[in-house]
């Protein structure tokens, strides 16, 4: 009789168990992005530092085998791009096409917005 009064709850304590939710491994290296990103648009970083603290979390996310995170390239390009260093914005702006497909409309209209600074 007791065996039939405690089944219920294990078999309710396994289920719930069963349900709890697993953390997803992080599939970027989102590391410092937003706080830079941050930093940059509220004018508490110039434009080099930006791209430093993009380039180092270029160089983190290859070093940990994780994916530069979606936009990371072509916000460097883009700063490279108003830098004046042009090829290096274009290599970012085909890096980010290359590993985001779906990007390359605002890639392209990016670089033909300024098709006399971007070639």
């Amino acid at each position: 009789m007791t065996a039939i009064k405690t089944i219920p709850p294990l078999l309710l304590a396994v289920l719930l168990a069963g349900c709890a939710a697993k953390p997803q491994p992080q599939i970027y290296a989102w590391d410092n992005y937003q706080n830079a990103l941050y930093q940059y648009y509220t004018t508490q970083s110039s434009p080099q530092e930006q791209i430093s603290a993009l380039n180092q979390l270029i160089e983190t996310a290859r070093a940990s085998g994780k994916q530069v995170p979606p936009g990371a390239h072509a916000q460097l390009g883009l700063l490279y791009s108003n830098t004046g260093q042009m090829e290096q914005a274009m290599a970012q702006f085909n890096a980010e096409k290359t590993q985001f497909p779906e990007s390359a409309q605002y890639i392209d209209f990016l670089t033909s917005k300024n098709k006399g600074a971007v070639k």
